[in-house]
């Protein structure tokens, strides 16, 4: 006789699992997704969610096929002088790149330029797991952070196009650390700096 109900654990669930948290991620972004939603998405009692992939963040690093844990490396970025902040997390975006774990982040990177959903959930991937984590600690007026990040971004994803995708010469073959010297400044810039300017517009 076939049971009902929720499906038992294996592979498949593994795999139902990840296919129903990509499109709860996908919909209702990384804050506003639950386990328990996820879980009731793939037709499994929430506790094997948690057997499979541990807290929310896990799942969702799994659900991108992350090829690093942001909050690993981004405390290594945060660590040292607040002036030099930008730098460093330039230098770490392109060590990333730079490394094996490049091919997965450019495959990640290139379908979110065609793909709506796989585009959401970069977009998710970016704000709470790097953006977020990277702006937070450093700023001092936390209303700020939503547009710092976006203009971090600004500076991120146009050195990735560039370099990675478009391969623009002579950016695409350049030593790291000039590409450091050159974006760095602009990234501490929208990271710390006083831009009265652009906040009293962004305000009125």
């Amino acid at each position: 006789m076939k049971r009902s109900g929720r499906r038992p654990g294996n592979q498949d669930t593994r795999a139902s699992i990840l296919d129903a948290a990509r499109r709860t991620f996908a919909e209702k972004g990384f804050d506003k997704a639950s386990i328990r939603a996820i879980a009731a998405g793939a037709e499994v009692d929430p506790a094997l969610v948690h057997h499979y992939f541990g807290t929310k963040e896990q799942l969702f690093l799994a659900a991108m096929n992350a090829p690093i844990n942001p909050g690993e490396l981004i405390p290594q970025a945060l660590a040292g002088p607040r002036e030099q902040a930008g730098e460093r997390l330039v230098r770490l975006m392109l060590t990333v790149w730079d490394s094996p774990a490049g091919s997965a982040a450019l495959a990640m990177f290139r379908s979110a330029l065609s793909n709506e959903w796989t585009a959401r959930l970069l977009r998710e991937f970016v704000i709470t797991q790097i953006l977020r984590r990277a702006v937070g600690d450093l700023i001092d007026d936390p209303s700020e952070a939503p547009l710092r990040s976006s203009l971090v971004a600004t500076q991120m994803a146009g050195v990735l196009v560039a370099r990675y995708v478009l391969k623009i010469q002579p950016l695409a073959g350049a030593d790291p650390e000039v590409i450091v010297a050159a974006v760095g400044p602009n990234v501490q810039r929208f990271l710390v700096d006083p831009m009265p300017e652009v906040f009293k517009q962004a305000a009125s």
